[in-house]
């Protein structure tokens, strides 16, 4: 197995950890393990580009590596009463997530594998702003946002961004790969 499918690997085995730390109230170390696994998601496919090691399941597992630990963020701060985090936010990233994993789906039935897009991959760093800028309000007790308007407009709209992105990348998916879905 080369390094950058190591680094996948990692960002998954870093999940539980990550939702252990966040569930339990240790919110900047929740707040530093997702954004070192978010570090290794740019991390891998650099490496994989550079180094020539692009593989099948880099394609696959990345992307899917992303929707864990993403998803995983979103429910935890849903569940813990986080401000910015509404189960709407959280439907419209998973019904995302899950046409685009059937697509990709259909397009593996066809002996095609369809890599991120760069929307997508837009998509993902601006979920991830927005989660870590949701856990800094979180472990800041909220005092840059009642203290400076500021930091609540900025979280808003990189929630929103965020699910801006989500929308779009998702129809673009859709778009480009139509001719996979038929109702054969």
């Amino acid at each position: 197995m080369n390094t950058p499918n190591m680094l996948t690997l990692l960002r998954v085995i870093m999940v539980p950890i990550f939702m252990w730390a966040l569930l339990s109230g240790f919110y900047w170390a929740a707040i530093i393990i997702f954004a070192l696994a978010s570090l290794t998601d740019q991390l891998d496919g650099y490496l994989a580009r550079k180094n020539n090691q692009v593989t099948t399941f880099g394609k696959l597992m990345d992307p899917l590596a992303d929707k864990i630990l993403t998803i995983s963020a979103l429910v935890c701060l849903l569940g813990i009463g986080a401000d910015f985090i509404n189960s709407w936010v959280i439907m419209i990233i998973i019904a995302r997530e899950l046409i685009v994993t059937g697509v990709r789906q259909l397009a593996m039935g066809e002996n095609t594998v369809i890599a991120a897009s760069s929307w997508g991959k837009a998509k993902t760093v601006s979920q991830m702003a927005a989660i870590i800028a949701v856990m800094l309000d979180l472990a800041l007790g909220n005092m840059l946002r009642y203290g400076d308007a500021w930091w609540g407009a900025l979280t808003f709209w990189l929630v929103a961004l965020a699910v801006a992105l989500t929308v779009y990348s998702g129809l673009d998916y859709i778009v480009k790969n139509r001719r996979l879905i038929t109702f054969k």
